[in-house]
């Protein structure tokens, strides 16, 4: 197993400083016990080619030390693309010394707050930058109580009655603001959902129990990113969406003897190593980790090997992988 240690280059105080070197300490424990261990990369990002930059490694409980789901995907050193904005991640963003002017596209996998609290504070932030072009952003169609993308950012940003309403411009391009240019992704077939002459993304959306939730898949020159967001695994179609991607990013929320509505709602590590499996990707980077996925990290990496034989990569906020 690959190991890249995350960064903690901010204050931190004396109670959550002992919980990291404790987590920092057993996951070294466990590189030595399962397989060589390598450290960051000096270069974060690198220079030239494709890297991804996990923001949040954690979960909805501000409990690890760790931010919630988010990604950056660098291209030849740019923040081209933001993939989900939990809570934290907006810290993270800065921290990673990435740009929103740079970013060409961002993929909100799905509602929870865990994945899309941060994103109105990004947009704040974005505010006072110099950009002016529009922003695409990708999200799931609405499914029973749950809202589509459209909704969600209506719900937070139209100017009569949006919570965040003086950001209205982010909707309709006033003022010279970036215009969100939103794409709802319903279920079917993957879809293209944005592209450039280096850049390619696609969506498809995948079982998360009754959540609606996209996965997405980023390629750029000869490297492909697959985000499998958050899933419970049931769904041979995403095997065919993820197969042979350079790097495959998935979700080790809970343990393997979860039932009801954590096994329905998320995929357990013999799952995950089942679908790696199939998929066959160059590095398998497990990510969204809990306190339940923790408490015997070892043991829920060794089921994900059971099925899946290649590079495992287990995220820490701010690490880096490459290709």
């Amino acid at each position: 197993m690959k190991y890249y240690a995350g960064k903690y280059e901010y204050a931190l105080g004396a109670e959550v400083t002992i919980r990291i070197f404790i987590k920092t300490l057993s996951t070294f424990v466990l590189c030595l016990t399962i397989g060589s261990c390598q450290s960051q990369p000096g270069t974060c990002p690198e220079p030239t080619g494709v890297t991804l930059q996990v923001l949040g490694s954690g979960g909805p409980i501000a409990d690890d030390g760790r931010a919630s789901s988010a990604y950056v995907v660098w291209v030849d050193g740019k923040s081209r693309v933001l993939i989900d904005a939990g809570g934290g991640s907006f810290l993270r963003f800065g921290e990673a010394g990435a740009h929103f002017t740079d970013l060409d596209f961002v993929g909100l996998s799905h509602l929870h707050t865990d994945h899309s609290a941060d994103f109105p504070a990004l947009l704040k932030s974005g505010n006072f930058s110099d950009r002016e072009r529009p922003l695409p952003i990708a999200g799931p169609e609405g499914d029973g109580i749950f809202p589509g993308l459209n909704a969600f950012l209506a719900a937070m940003l139209d100017r009569e009655s949006g919570a965040y309403g003086y950001l209205g411009g982010f909707l309709d391009g006033a003022a010279g603001t970036p215009k969100l240019t939103p794409r709802e992704v319903a279920t079917g077939a993957p879809s293209i959902l944005w592209s450039s002459e280096e850049i390619s993304i696609e969506g498809m959306r995948v079982p998360h129990g009754i959540v609606p939730a996209v996965a997405f898949r980023v390629r750029a020159g000869d490297t492909t990113v697959v985000f499998a967001s958050d899933q419970n695994g049931s769904d041979p179609a995403f095997v065919d969406f993820a197969k042979g991607a350079s790097i495959l990013v998935m979700h080790m929320v809970v343990s393997e003897d979860v039932r009801g509505v954590g096994r329905r709602l998320h995929a357990p590590p013999s799952v995950i190593g089942e679908v790696a499996g199939r998929a066959q990707p160059g590095k398998l980077v497990l990510s969204h980790l809990m306190a339940r996925s923790l408490k015997d990290l070892e043991g829920n990496v060794q089921l994900v090997k059971r099925g899946y034989n290649g590079d495992i990569v287990v995220a820490e906020d701010l690490a880096c992988v490459t290709p």
